[in-house]
């Protein structure tokens, strides 16, 4: 599938760059810090293929000329955080290598996300060499206030960085993950350092104004009542009535499953980030915290069109326990709302003489969930392109499918989308009522056991789930689910079709309960979350194929959990699509049997094509 340029060569390359104990990465993003006035490269070491790292240090123009002599059109270029160096490369030198590899991608991959990915860390714990300290000694040092000895230094310091990064290559490398997995780095990398997607200034300016004075109103409405503030049992409450599963932890003190509602919570914070503006002010209001994710994600795009024009995206590769990219440099593009006036959406547009693809896959979790259980009536139905949700609504009401009001459909959607891993019926009612659908418990549990009545193989799946995690904690293998070629459960975790594992680290039973250790605190899981994990891990990797295809022939300008939205010509718009929406219903020939369909939208701006 991958098409690419013979490239001849590769060159590690590692930038060192001014900064001081206010302008660094620590305290700006990515993209501020290189578009800044301050911004300086004191020197860049280059090392091509396994010959001796260079280091050069000189003027803007002088360091321009120096990498110049390399054959960059036919080389694929490593870096450790390469968003990072490939953007220096391109927006200051105009430099841009065919393929980008960056070791710290391949690390979150293959050591996850638990763990430290720095050069540091992972040279460590490869016992491949030890990173120097000279860049300490650079603090608040721009390049004419170096002496030549300390400069010299400093240049061996970066040397050792890129020989250090072609080693971690190495032993990542040697772990043998899927060549398609590369190309997603690849391009994940470039949506950053080549950016196509503009962005509408004066569109933004007008929402910005209009979310001040909406969160002002949501905000008193929030601290109105202080008791839904102070009470964990009624804050919680509030959430479910919004739609949201209160977030929980595992209790240090008591041992037992706790909310997790204290300020440092992550869970809790992440809901600050919710695409609900009510949801956001809520924890806001709890937290104390004076703007929404709303006004602070506008006023950054804002900064960034006057600052430069583009939006580079920035997206960290596996980034997610599941393998799904995350959102990076505080712009979250992952989550920009689905529902209401998509104000951001519209306001990310097409460059003149090009348009926006955005293609999304259909029930892509349902499918692989029906497909890993075997529950073959399922495949079918979504194979034979059969209403899967008026079928569903028709065994809730025991009525012809002929026959499902609209409403009644929306509730076998529901079901079919929200009821796979195990949910319980509080949980659906209150995911129905957040829609608009207002039901009784009773009713909520009659139709989760209609679900599991009739789609009983997804039932089992949860057992699967919940006898691998016991296989884990005995250090056992074994399969899961009904087709063991695509997922099984190796000696430290399941082991993915792209041969990326899927771990859950230190994993323990205690009191009848499995948890493990993520971000120094414990996390609950079981079968049915266990299940839900694999699902959205298989789902990942298929849009990571699908997205290999996709851009060998267009460019890739962002992915949000399972669409992919693409920049092509004007001319070009109508062929592309068809192209893109084929390789979104391609199947890996690992998942041979799987019914993938897609749907895509085209316009000028990313809000248009919904």
């Amino acid at each position: 599938m991958i098409k690419e340029p013979e490239l001849v060569q590769a060159i590690t390359i590692d930038f060192e760059t001014y900064y001081d104990k206010k302008y660094s990465l620590s305290k700006l993003t990515t993209e501020e810090y290189i578009n800044d006035s301050q911004f300086q490269v004191i020197g860049v070491g280059v090392k091509v293929n396994n010959n001796e790292a260079q280091w050069f240090s000189g003027t803007h123009d002088e360091i321009r000329e120096w990498l110049q002599q390399f054959d960059w059109e036919l080389s694929c270029a490593i870096a450790h955080n390469a968003m990072f160096d490939a953007a220096i490369l391109n927006w200051h030198f105009e430099i841009r290598p065919p393929r980008w590899i960056d070791t710290l991608s391949l690390a979150r991959a293959i050591d996850g996300i638990y763990v430290s990915n720095s050069l540091k860390a992972a040279c460590k714990r490869w016992g491949i060499g030890k990173k120097g300290t000279e860049v300490l000694d650079a603090l608040g040092k721009r390049r004419e206030d170096f002496i030549p000895e300390d400069l010299a230094q400093y240049g061996e310091y970066c040397k050792n960085d890129c020989e250090l990064t072609i080693r971690l290559f190495a032993a990542l490398h040697n772990e043998e993950i899927d060549a398609e997995e590369y190309e997603a780095i690849s391009t994940t990398i470039k949506m950053f350092s080549e950016p196509m997607l503009e962005l509408d200034t004066d569109l933004l300016k007008t929402h910005l104004e209009e979310v001040k004075e909406h969160k002002k109103e949501l905000m008193e409405e929030a601290q109105s009542d202080s008791d839904i503030l102070l009470s964990n049992p009624k804050f919680a409450i509030a959430l479910e009535e919004l739609g949201v599963i209160p977030p929980t932890k595992i209790s240090a003190r008591t041992g037992k499953e706790a909310f997790a509602f204290a300020k440092s919570d992550k869970g809790l914070k992440d809901l600050l980030e919710h695409e609900n503006p009510k949801v956001q002010a809520l924890v806001a209001a709890r937290l104390g915290v004076k703007s929404t994710l709303e006004e602070t994600r506008t006023q950054r795009l804002i900064d960034i069109g006057e600052r430069i024009g583009v939006l580079p995206v920035p997206l960290r590769y596996h980034a997610a326990h599941t393998g799904r990219w995350g959102g990076s440099d505080k712009i979250n593009l992952q989550n920009l709302p689905s529902r209401g006036s998509n104000v951001i959406k519209k306001a990310i547009i097409a460059p003149e003489g090009y348009t926006l693809i955005d293609a999304d896959s259909s029930q892509i979790e349902a499918r692989i969930l029906a497909w890993l259980s075997g529950q073959n009536d399922l495949v079918k139905a979504f194979a034979n392109k059969e209403d899967v949700y008026k079928i569903m609504a028709a065994s809730i009401y025991t009525k012809d499918v002929s026959d499902i009001t609209k409403e009644e459909r929306f509730v076998g959607k529901t079901t079919i989308l929200g009821c796979g891993y195990g949910m319980g019926a509080e949980r659906f009612k209150n995911q129905l009522r957040n829609f608009g659908f207002d039901i009784e418990l009773d009713e909520a549990q009659r139709i989760i056991n209609t679900y599991r009545g009739k789609y009983d193989k997804i039932k089992q799946l949860w057992k699967d789930g919940q006898r691998c995690l016991s296989a884990m904690v005995a250090t056992q293998t074994t399969t899961f689910g009904a087709i063991p070629d695509a997922v099984f459960l190796g000696e430290y975790g399941f082991v993915l079709p792209n041969n990326v594992l899927l771990e859950y680290p230190d994993l323990k039973q205690e009191h009848g309960e499995y948890t493990y250790r993520a971000r120094k605190m414990d996390v609950r899981i079981y079968g049915g979350k266990v299940v839900e994990n694999l699902c959205q891990a298989v789902a990942r990797c298929i849009i990571a194929w699908q997205m290999a295809a996709i851009s060998t022939e267009y460019k890739v300008a962002l992915t949000v959990h399972d669409s992919i939205i693409c920049v092509v010509k004007d001319e070009e718009a109508a062929k592309a699509r068809r192209y893109i929406e084929s390789c979104m219903r391609d199947t890996p020939d690992w998942a041979s049997g799987l019914p993938l369909d897609c749907e895509s939208g085209m316009g000028k701006s990313y809000g248009e094509c919904g």
